[in-house]
């Protein structure tokens, strides 16, 4: 502040516009912007749009500038006797040296001081990582049980039950009951949830309320409230009031529904929807299953004409069309004017004879030597050898022991040539 001087001894005095000028510029740079809460009185509302009004307590009052450029929201609404929070900064009206507020923003007083917790708390949290998406856990596919923490007698739970039982009303639901509104709510809620947590029967939990003013879902703000449900190993869908309210809990969540009806179509799938997926599902693995059949057919036809090629028969053929082959190149040589190469020729048809000569004779070595091995061991050799082979007459049956068969039925015996049926006199184990 500017001090006065002093000239011949005697004290300077400043204007009363310097002296207000000074007053104003120490106010506004000593005093921040700062809330002020109190009751509307003298409002006025001239044509430039401006609105000026007085806010006071039982003890005293201050001037309060409400300019039109900083005006937002319904401050039409404002009249005397209201209840409000005003957020500005102190200053000086020089012309008429009055102290004043030129307030910036206005609110209701009981909202905006719960909003102001609001903000705070959920910037806190936030710090801490409590709204990060990377801890939220998934919800499940299709629950086997769904937990409601929420009041028994509200609107919301009515919705709920009325949702889950339209889109899949065979998954049970478990209701944890809990006062959602008072001060005793939080508390509830959080035991709601320890119990869940503790009876380990739900893999999905619903938790919130039906609509209301700011006042009725404080309960949802709540910060021990929203540790529990940021700690809750059961992913936690947060349903609480209508789409444009928004609580911490709704934050900390894992799932977000905008009313508790949408929670509830958040939790389950449509059972008509999960009915086609399945059959869906059953027919692509019904043409797989095909698919893989053929590819096995396939693959066995290969196999078996394989198996046929390889065999000896099919190698002794190819030997005599090789063979033909060759002599039909051989005559249609000499045919064509290679009489002048006759004994080469004749080598070469003598080689070629003795060589299919060979390769049949070994052929039909190994041939004989293959019908022999398997006539050795067919049962029609041991049957040449005196065997016979003894049925039941009747059933056609092998009998290898006498137990097999009783006295007086009758029998067959297959011998090498012919049969003979006889009757059982007598048997000995």
């Amino acid at each position: 502040m500017e001090k006065a001087g002093q000239a011949n001894g005697m004290a300077v005095a400043i204007t009363v516009s310097q002296l207000n000028r000074q007053v104003k510029a120490l106010l506004e740079k000593k005093i921040a912007r700062l809330w002020v809460e109190g009751e509307i009185s003298n409002i006025a509302r001239p044509a430039s749009g401006h609105v000026y009004f007085s806010l006071k307590d039982d003890q005293a009052q201050v001037r309060c500038a409400f300019f039109r450029q900083r005006q937002r929201g319904p401050t039409i609404n404002l009249k005397n006797g209201d209840q409000v929070l005003a957020f500005g900064r102190v200053s000086l009206y020089e012309p008429r040296g009055d102290f004043q507020l030129i307030v910036e923003q206005v609110e209701p007083a009981g909202e905006g001081a719960l909003k102001r917790q609001f903000e705070v708390l959920k910037k806190k949290l936030a710090a801490e990582g409590l709204f990060d998406e990377d801890r939220k856990q998934e919800l499940p596919a299709l629950p086997e049980r769904i937990g409601v923490v929420t009041s028994p007698s509200g609107a919301a739970i009515r919705d709920i039950l009325t949702i889950l039982g339209r889109r899949f009303p065979s998954i049970p639901v478990v209701i944890y009951p809990a006062s959602v509104q008072g001060e005793a709510a939080p508390g509830e809620l959080i035991a709601a949830l320890s119990k869940a947590v503790s009876r380990n029967e739900c893999d999905v939990l619903i938790i919130g309320r039906g609509g209301g003013s700011l006042e009725d879902l404080w309960a949802f703000n709540d910060e021990q409230l929203a540790r529990a449900i940021a700690d809750c190993p059961i992913p936690i869908v947060s349903a609480v009031g209508h789409e444009v309210d928004f609580t911490i809990a709704d934050f900390v969540a894992d799932v977000r529904a905008p009313t508790p009806s949408g929670a509830a179509e958040l939790v389950v799938p449509s059972r008509d929807d999960w009915l086609r997926s399945v059959n869906s599902l059953a027919a692509r693995i019904a043409r797989l299953g095909q698919r893989t059949l053929e590819d096995r057919a396939q693959t066995l036809d290969w196999l078996a004409r394989r198996l046929v090629q390889t065999s000896p028969q099919q190698t002794l053929r190819r030997q005599h069309e090789r063979l033909r082959e060759n002599r039909r190149r051989l005559l249609a040589a000499i045919r064509y004017g290679l009489a002048g190469r006759q004994p080469l020729i004749a080598n070469l048809w003598q080689r070629l004879s003795a060589s299919g000569a060979r390769s049949v004779a070994d052929s039909q070595h190994r041939l004989q030597l293959a019908m022999r091995g398997l006539h050795a061991v067919s049962p029609l050799a041991t049957l040449e050898r005196g065997y016979a082979i003894v049925e039941d007459a009747a059933s056609g049956k092998v009998l290898t022991r006498a137990d097999d068969a009783n006295v007086g039925e009758d029998i067959r015996a297959r011998l090498a040539t012919g049969e003979l049926t006889a009757t059982i006199k007598s048997k000995k184990s």
